[in-house]
């Protein structure tokens, strides 16, 4: 907490972000340089022994009346009642953020009341549920899956993005928890939707296909309440349609996964394809074209734009001329799917206001695709930095990573690409990478293109949309570069790993936890 302090009141030049987990601080740089600049002087900061400056302090009305209040009594031998007056009395500090955001991970002095997770995670756990897992205890800020002991419930307004500061509690901030026998008013369990507005210039979303989105260059540095950057899974590719109108490469676009989009113009428009190729059609009153991916043309007023099936790759991207003007959210447009924030997914009916562009910003010529997508059976190559947790794994593991096929699982969405347990002869008589680590891995900070591999010993590879912290061992991180390439990889697709650098295999004495 007092490396964390100190990063975030004396950041390194191009630094985003700066998150403290359980047992690490994750930092993140705008460019390859400037994190390597940075890695070279943070090993040898010298913070302070004093304790962090604290921050506010929150006080939370909790009614106890969790489902879990006589487990985690038998679990600590305090009873009931002692779990309460423990919880009560206790003095908690927000450590760091992460899992959703305004979700706070608290710990106390002496850990009081340490339990150990549930055995089978609940699939929904209410908003507001008041909760303890590990040395940790927190509020679940919305609806969501988790697998922590609930002893109560609170209406306190976890995350508001309506507030100057959405998340009612930050790292540094102390918490105190008190009992009520009723709560006046209980909050809701979702986000207000963020309000899609109909204008005459403008595009309405006559189909959106299996699923379409509003993206744009997302919302880095703010993991600390939580919140991932999110953006364009294939960012070169959204980039590449904005550059066709004329647009900044930052401006808001429509991400339609699998095709099925159908959009009317109202007013002229200047629109261009990128991402996936599809084929693509317009139809109005001066007839029927089809037109080009990867080229600007034009959508008259009343004509509708519709786009068929990609052969190849997931996501295509709508770029409109103007960009697209719906209020942002936290200083984005962008639709983050795993957390709720920002505007809904797009639905039939929808307006999408467009505004006039300033004169003298040229359209575009016609480019090849931003990413070679790969044919069909192809199998493809995705570079791997190694760690930070590579020497979680055996030599054998590692090996096995590179050496395997890996196929992608129709599970895959903007959260992760997952992939299936790989067919072997002779089957595997264990997890396809073993770790040579017992226990779990404290939580700690992750980033787009991460591989986690969780206790089925398959990886996980994280995209614009994942959690920003995680508990299990990363064994290598995607490159920046060859990640709008993953991005637009589809189900049923072979992949192969191969690392840039060395890996760091576990040591024979690898079984004590570093």
């Amino acid at each position: 907490m007092r490396l964390h302090a100190h990063l975030s009141a004396h950041p390194y030049p191009g630094q985003l972000d700066v998150l403290a987990a359980a047992e690490t601080v994750l930092l993140t740089y705008s460019t390859a340089v400037a994190a390597r600049e940075a890695a070279s002087d943070v090993v040898d900061i010298r913070v302070d022994s004093a304790a962090p400056d604290a921050g506010k302090t929150v006080e939370i009305d909790v009614v106890y009346d969790g489902e879990d209040l006589a487990a985690v009594g038998e679990l600590t031998g305090l009873g009931e009642r002692g779990v309460i007056e423990a919880h009560m009395g206790t003095v908690w500090t927000a450590a760091f953020g992460g899992f959703a955001p305004g979700f706070a991970y608290l710990v106390a002095e002496g850990d009081p009341l340490e339990v150990s997770r549930r055995d089978s995670p609940r699939t929904a756990v209410p908003a507001g549920s008041v909760a303890l897992a590990g040395r940790f205890s927190a509020v679940y800020p919305r609806r969501s899956p988790g697998g922590w002991q609930l002893i109560g419930h609170t209406d306190a307004p976890l995350w508001d993005v309506d507030r100057d500061e959405p998340a009612l509690i930050r790292p540094g901030d102390t918490v105190r928890y008190r009992a009520v026998r009723e709560l006046v008013t209980l909050s809701p369990e979702t986000e207000r939707p963020t309000p899609i507005h109909d204008r005459t210039h403008s595009l309405v979303i006559d189909d959106p296909g299996i699923q379409s989105l509003l993206q744009d260059r997302g919302r880095p540095g703010r993991g600390d309440l939580g919140v991932v950057a999110s953006g364009a899974a294939d960012q070169a590719s959204a980039e590449q349609a904005n550059r066709l109108v004329g647009n900044p490469g930052g401006a808001a676009v429509i991400e339609s996964l699998l095709g099925g989009l159908s959009v009317t113009a109202r007013g002229h428009h200047v629109l261009a394809l990128g991402g996936a190729p599809v084929p693509a059609r317009v139809e109005g009153s001066l007839g029927g074209r089809t037109v080009t991916c990867h080229a600007p043309f034009a959508l008259y007023d009343g004509e509708r734009l519709t786009l068929g099936v990609p052969n190849t790759g997931l996501r295509t991207y709508l770029a409109v001329r103007g960009g697209i003007d719906v209020p942002e959210v936290l200083g984005s447009r962008s639709t983050d799917v795993l957390s709720g924030i920002g505007p809904d997914p797009l639905s039939a009916g929808d307006g999408l206001p467009v505004p006039e562009i300033a004169p003298g910003r040229a359209v575009g010529l016609p480019e090849p695709p931003a990413v070679a997508l790969p044919t069909p059976g192809e199998t493809v190559t995705l570079r791997v930095s190694p760690g930070p947790r590579d020497d979680w794994f055996t030599p054998e593991a590692l090996e096995t990573f590179t050496s395997r096929d890996w196929v992608v699982s129709e599970q895959s969405n903007r959260v992760g690409v997952r992939f299936e347990k790989p067919a072997d002869d002779p089957p595997l008589e264990g997890p396809p990478l073993e770790r040579s680590h017992e226990g779990e891995l404290a939580s700690e900070g992750v980033v787009a293109g991460s591989l986690q591999v969780p206790h089925s010993g398959v990886p996980v590879l994280f995209l614009a949309d994942h959690p920003v912290t995680g508990g299990y061992p990363v064994i290598g991180v995607v490159l920046p570069e060859d990640l709008p390439f993953a991005a637009q990889l589809p189900p049923g697709s072979t992949v192969r790993f191969t690392f840039t650098d060395p890996p760091h295999p576990a040591s024979d004495t690898a079984g004590d936890t570093p």
